[in-house]
């Protein structure tokens, strides 16, 4: 029996009732059926077979379409925040991903398709969006971030990296007398956008 892995992060879990298993993608050498809600990681895949292991790192192939996912946070942000230039960019760039992803789920369950047809299909896309109302939350995927929108307004939501830059550099607020209306806020160029 092999060592259990520390790191085993699983992607997916066995379905209730189980699920059988084989030594190789092929149906004719069976091995030790897998216990119901079991987690496992998918490994690799070959049309429908999914190769998974366990957290004792035994392997086995199993109908990798069966495989329950387990819900992954979303990816970390690699960049540190910048401005977004614009908005409906990145509403077009999660269009454009969502309609290719949607076809692909199209094919495959229509039989167009397999397993393996459809993660080849689906690799590199990458898309994030929520709406609440008028609040909306966008993955940036060229600046790997997420993005807090308000109608066109739009600020970075999430990153992964700490902030950096001198503290010194920090110019404090200027403070107001009491009864003084704020100026304005005013919509400036960021150095190196035009």
């Amino acid at each position: 029996m092999a060592t259990p892995d520390a790191d085993f992060l699983p992607t997916h879990v066995i379905p209730s009732d189980g699920l059988a298993a084989w030594e190789t993608p092929d149906a004719s050498r069976p091995t030790v059926p897998l216990d119901a809600l079991l987690p496992v990681q998918l490994v690799e895949r070959r049309g429908d077979w999914g190769r998974i292991v366990c957290y004792n790192g035994w392997s086995a192939w199993v109908d990798g379409r069966l495989l329950i996912p387990v819900p992954q946070a979303p990816p970390m942000a690699g960049a540190p925040p910048a401005r977004s230039a614009d908005l409906r960019r990145l509403l077009a760039r999660a269009k454009d991903s969502l309609f290719r992803y949607g076809q692909a789920v199209d094919d495959l369950a229509a039989g167009r398709a397999d397993g393996e047809t459809f993660r080849e299909r689906t690799q590199g896309l990458r898309a994030g969006l929520v709406i609440d109302g008028e609040a909306a939350w966008l993955y940036d995927v060229d600046q790997e971030r997420w993005v807090y929108c308000e109608g066109t307004r739009a600020g970075t939501y999430a990153v992964s990296s700490a902030p950096s830059g001198d503290r010194a550099a920090v110019t404090p607020a200027p403070s107001r007398t009491a009864g003084e209306v704020p100026k304005r806020t005013q919509i400036v160029d960021w150095p190196g956008e035009s």
